[in-house]
């Protein structure tokens, strides 16, 4: 059978599994069992087994329940009504007005937790009822709210990137600083976005009036300082090099701690409810992870990924043509699967193809979590649009609907960083290897 063909019977069962409802992970390990019982004569059961125990105690992998559980406590404090309150008085005469806290927010939320879902639960829990009785549009509520909290994936520490990392072999410390640049051009392309709906449409902004004086407000932003601490805390021992990212999420968690803690809304239960949440989550990922392992070890004895390569070589695609098709391929792929699943599902194919045609692997990462973004606030199973469903009881399709024009700058996004690489790769190559 040619390899074409085999690519086709693996991806039939692949799909046949997923929609059997089969656990990602599983569903992987099967496709890899299929593949190598089937199609090489490589002993199945002996690399199963190398496999598992040598993808399952990944040093760099240890950041990832530490990041977790830092956002779970996060969540579990009283973290956004102090973003809040202390963002609120400085953007009250801003175009948009406070439409851009849920921007800011998210992005401050996501530099602490590293998950697209808990940003979206911990900002819309908050800002959702406050801006819809101050008579904010639904939409540019709800909009906001989806396509801002999609920066979780993004601005480090992000749980993905992690996953990307450990998936290729890349530098997470790189990946993080790679991910910084990319992350505030979203947060000016979400906020520049709100500002020019209020000066085309002034009536959709209520005109309410806010006094504060700016000693007021220089007095309510101090309660952003122990977020800001607990930000430059973690990403600054990286950047630095004072700490690889493990040290650094462990240090992420004890000042998570002891922030949460401070706010006088974290109590010993709520502490075991975040390591049992984080624990549930990270074995699920870490699951998914070795079964990705598996899949990515029976392609490589299959062939496939290795003669895809020489096929895509020869076709002599510019990387601009490769990348096109790419992005179609995972918001599609992301209409299905989450952006984990999405991320270590394709790795094993789609680098070979990336590395034939010149692309940076670092570059790519960052390309490919902002196209995966793309992915949480697109029908059916955007994960944004479920969480923001799931707070408000408005239909999925009045969400997908407001968050549309943020997946349209997300798409601006992917072309930014791929007209100026620079804007991924600048701190990076400033940190160094």
């Amino acid at each position: 059978m040619s390899d074409p063909m085999i690519a086709v019977v693996l991806f039939a069962v692949m799909l046949v599994l997923l929609a059997l409802g089969v656990w990602v992970a599983m569903a992987l390990m099967l496709v890899a069992l299929v593949a190598m019982v089937a199609f090489t004569n490589a002993p199945a059961g002996l690399v199963l087994a190398t496999t598992l125990w040598g993808h399952s105690h990944s040093w760099a992998l240890a950041a990832l329940p530490l990041f977790i559980l830092m956002g779970e406590i996060l969540l579990r404090s009283r973290l956004a009504e102090d973003m809040f309150s202390g963002l609120g008085p400085w953007l009250a005469k801003a175009p948009g007005r406070l439409l851009h806290v849920n921007v800011l927010g998210c992005a401050i939320f996501a530099a602490v937790s590293g998950s697209s879902a808990a940003t979206a639960a911990t900002i819309g829990r908050m800002s959702v009822p406050e801006l819809t009785d101050r008579g904010y549009p639904e939409r540019l509520i709800i909009g906001t709210l989806a396509g801002s909290a999609t920066l979780g994936l993004l601005i480090p520490p992000s749980i993905i990137l992690i996953v990307y990392g450990v998936a290729t072999e890349q530098s997470i410390a790189r990946l993080f600083m790679a991910g910084v640049l990319p992350g505030l051009m979203l947060v000016l392309l979400f906020s520049g976005y709100v500002a020019v709906r209020a000066w085309m449409n002034p009536e959709l902004i209520p005109m309410e009036e806010i006094k504060s004086s700016f000693k007021d407000k220089v007095k309510g932003s101090r309660r952003l300082i122990p977020v800001a601490l607990l930000i430059i805390g973690v990403i600054g021992s990286i950047y630095t090099g004072i700490a690889s990212p493990t040290d650094a999420a462990a240090l992420g968690v004890v000042l998570s701690i002891i922030l949460a803690v401070s706010t006088g809304s974290f109590s010993f239960a709520d502490f075991k409810d975040a390591l049992m949440s984080a624990t549930r989550t990270s074995c699920m990922i870490a699951f998914i992870l070795v079964g990705a392992a598996f899949l990515s070890i029976s392609m490589g004895f299959t062939g496939i990924p290795r003669n895809l390569a020489a096929w895509i070589g020869g076709m002599e695609l510019s990387p601009y043509a490769l990348l096109a098709a790419l992005t179609v391929f995972f918001v599609v792929l992301g209409c299905f699967l989450d952006g984990i699943s999405v991320v270590v599902l394709t790795t094993s194919i789609v680098m070979p193809m990336v590395s034939a045609v010149g692309i940076d692997p670092l570059w790519f990462g960052i390309y490919l979590v902002i196209v995966v973004e793309m992915s949480q606030i697109t029908p059916p199973v955007g994960f944004n649009l479920f969480v923001i469903q799931g707070l408000t009881g408005i239909n999925i399709l009045r969400v997908a609907r407001a968050a549309l024009p943020f997946f349209l700058l997300l798409v601006l996004g992917v072309v930014l960083i791929t007209i100026f690489p620079e804007i991924v790769t600048a701190l990076p190559n400033a940190m160094g290897n």
